[in-house]
C-alpha cells in the first residue's frame, strides 16, 4: 500500500516522527514500508483497503514506551490508532478511521500479570489473546472459566473494550472490566477505581470508585490507551447441562424471546443465550455453491428443502445451565416446562462434569474457537463479512418487528438473510451477517448500499447499533440524535479538553477532535 500521510504532516515531518518513535521502541518496531501498511489494512474491507489506510505502525513493549510514543505523537502532530491485536474482523481489523494515522500496535504487551483463583479474576495486558489466557489458566490448573466470543483469536482486553459479547454467565465482557490503567492523550498515566490509591488490593475487585467511575469511559473510546485491566472470570462449575431445541419456523423467534428473557431477567438462566438461524449451521457444512449455485438470494422454498435435508430448525436454542447438579436439574425442569408451552418436541440434553471429555470447542464452556471464520468461505473468492447489529428490547414484539424490517431490506437487495439473536436479559442483540466476495466489485457496492439502508431504516424505528465497522462510525453516531446530538457534543467536549491535538484515535465511534473535525463523514476512497 502506498504511503498516505496524516493531515497537515509533510513527508519530512513524518520521517522525523518515525525516527523519534524508533528512538523509543527500536527501528525494527517501527513498521513503515508498503508491506507493513498492507499488514495493518482492513483485510475484510468492503472496498479498497486504501479507503482507511495507515501510514505506519509502531509497537511499544511497555507502558513507559506507550507514554513516550504518545508524548512524541503530540510533539509531531502525528495521530495514533491503538489496537490490541488488530483482529477486529468485520469492524475494520487494525485499520484506522482517519487516513494516514499511525497504528499503535499493543500486541507486544502480552503478559498475564495476575491470575487469582480464589477471587476469580485476572489482570492482562492488551496483547493477551483468548487462546493465550485459556492456555495460561490450564497451565496453572486454575478452577476458572473464561468468557469467549465466537471468534477468539483476538484480544481479551480489546474485545471487552469494544463491547464484545460471549456466551457464558460472564458474556457482557465490558461489564467484567474492573480496574483499568490507561495512558492519557498527553502521556499522563491514570488508574481507575481503587487503583487510584497506590497498592490497593481491591483494585480489580470493587467495580466503582471514590467519585466518578471512569472504567467504561475507556471502552469504544479515544480518551486514552488502555495498557492493563482486571477481568473477572467465572468460577468453574461443579456441573453443567446443555439443553438444545431446534425451533421450526422463522416467526417462532417471538415466543422464544418471550419465554427465555423473563427467565434470564429472574436469574434462573444466567447465560447469555445465543440463538443462530439455520444459516449459521450451514456455513459449517460447505460453501454456498454446494447448496444454491445462483447469484440470487436463496429462495424460501430452497431454505425449506435444506432444513428438511439437514434436519435443522430455522433457529436453534442451545441453552447452558451451570452449578450444583441438583440445582441445575431443578432449573432445567423449569426451563423445559416453559419451552414446552410452545414446542412439544423434547430437547437434547448434554451433561458435563469436571473431568469429562469435551468434544471439540464450546464457547458456552469458555473454550476459545476460530471456527466461525468459516462463514467467510461461504460466498467463495476472497470471502469477508460485516455485521449489522442493532439492540432491541427483549420482547417478542420488538424482536419480530426488527427482524421483519431487516429481513425485508435484505431481501430487497437480493441477499441471503443470515440473522442471530443474543438474549442478554432485558435486551436482545440482533446480528445480521452480510457476507461477500471482496473481489466482486458489484457485490461490494451492493453490500455498502444495503448497510446504509439498514442503518437509516432501523434508526427510523428507534433502534441503533452497539458497534459497527469503522467506515460507518459517523453514520451510526449520527443516529444518536437526542437534543441535537448531545451525546456526541459531550464526547467531543471531553475529547478536546483531554486531547487538544486530537492524537488518540480521531474519529473513533464518530467522536472527532477539533483538530480533525473537517474529516467527519469523509472517507479516502481510492
Amino acid at each position: 500500500m502506498k504511503l498516505h500521510l496524516p493531515p497537515r504532516v509533510s513527508p519530512k515531518q513524518f520521517q522525523t516522527a518515525m525516527t523519534a518513535f524508533a528512538g523509543v521502541v527500536g527501528r525494527e518496531w517501527v513498521m513503515d514500508s508498503d508491506a507493513d501498511r498492507d499488514a495493518y489494512s482492513d483485510t475484510y474491507a468492503p472496498g479498497s483497503t486504501e479507503e482507511w489506510p495507515a501510514s505506519a505502525a509502531v509497537a511499544p513493549a511497555s507502558v513507559e514506551e506507550v507514554r513516550a510514543i504518545v508524548r512524541l505523537a503530540n510533539e509531531h502532530k502525528t495521530p495514533l490508532w491503538p489496537v490490541a491485536r488488530g483482529k477486529n474482523l468485520g469492524y475494520g481489523t487494525a485499520a484506522p478511521r482517519l487516513p494516514g494515522t499511525v497504528v499503535l500496535d499493543l500486541g507486544r504487551m502480552n503478559k498475564v500479570l495476575e491470575l487469582d483463583s480464589k477471587l476469580a479474576y485476572c489482570v492482562v495486558e492488551p496483547g493477551v489473546g483468548f487462546f493465550d489466557l485459556y492456555e495460561h489458566i490450564q497451565r496453572q490448573k486454575a478452577p476458572l472459566w473464561m468468557s469467549v466470543p465466537g471468534n477468539a483469536w483476538g484480544s481479551v482486553l480489546g474485545n471487552a473494550l469494544e463491547h464484545g459479547i460471549g456466551y457464558t454467565s460472564y458474556g457482557l465482557h465490558a461489564r467484567n472490566l474492573c480496574g483499568i490503567e490507561a495512558v492519557l492523550p498527553d502521556g499522563d498515566l491514570v488508574r481507575t477505581g481503587m487503583g487510584a490509591m497506590s497498592n490497593n488490593p481491591a483494585w480489580h475487585l470493587f467495580p466503582m470508585s471514590y467519585g466518578p467511575t471512569f472504567d467504561l469511559a475507556f471502552t469504544q473510546s479515544n480518551l486514552g490507551v488502555v495498557t492493563k485491566a482486571g477481568i473477572w472470570l467465572q468460577p468453574a462449575p461443579e456441573s453443567s447441562l446443555e439443553i438444545v431445541w431446534d425451533i421450526p419456523k422463522v416467526e417462532d423467534i417471538g415466543w422464544v424471546v418471550d419465554t427465555i428473557a423473563p427467565l434470564k431477567i429472574s436469574g434462573l438462566i444466567d447465560q447469555n443465550v445465543f440463538i443462530p438461524s439455520w444459516l449459521g449451521k450451514m456455513v459449517l457444512k460447505g460453501q454456498r455453491q454446494d447448496f444454491w449455485d445462483k447469484p440470487s438470494a436463496i429462495p424460501e422454498w430452497r431454505v425449506e428443502e435444506l432444513l428438511r435435508e439437514h434436519k435443522l430448525g430455522y433457529w436453534q436454542v442451545a441453552l447452558r445451565l451451570y452449578g450444583e447438579e441438583s440445582v441445575v436439574k431443578a432449573k432445567a425442569e423449569v426451563v423445559k416446562a416453559a419451552m414446552k408451552r410452545n414446542l412439544a418436541a423434547a430437547p437434547e440434553e448434554h451433561w458435563w462434569h469436571p473431568g469429562d471429555y469435551i468434544h471439540g470447542v464450546d464457547t458456552t464452556m469458555g473454550i476459545p474457537s476460530a471456527v466461525p471464520l468459516q462463514m467467510s468461505d461461504w460466498i467463495g473468492g476472497r470471502g469477508a463479512h460485516m455485521g449489522f447489529s442493532p439492540v432491541v428490547p427483549a420482547t417478542g414484539k420488538h424482536v419480530l418487528d426488527q427482524m421483519a424490517r431487516s429481513r425485508k431490506i435484505i431481501a430487497d437487495f437480493d441477499v441471503d438473510f443470515y440473522a442471530s439473536f443474543t438474549i442478554g436479559g432485558r435486551f436482545a442483540n440482533n446480528v445480521n451477517m452480510l457476507m461477500y466476495d471482496r473481489d466482486n466489485a458489484a457485490e461490494v457496492a451492493k453490500m455498502r448500499k444495503l448497510f446504509d439502508a439498514l442503518i437509516v431504516e432501523t434508526a427510523k424505528a428507534g433502534y441503533a447499533e452497539y458497534r459497527t465497522h469503522l467506515g460507518w462510525m459517523d453514520p451510526v453516531m449520527e443516529t444518536f440524535d437526542f437534543n441535537n446530538h448531545a451525546l456526541r457534543r459531550f464526547g467531543e467536549k471531553v475529547k478536546n479538553a483531554l486531547d487538544p491535538n486530537g492524537i488518540i484515535a480521531p474519529g473513533k465511534q464518530g467522536i472527532w477532535p477539533a483538530a480533525y473535525a473537517e474529516a467527519r463523514g469523509r472517507s479516502n476512497k481510492a
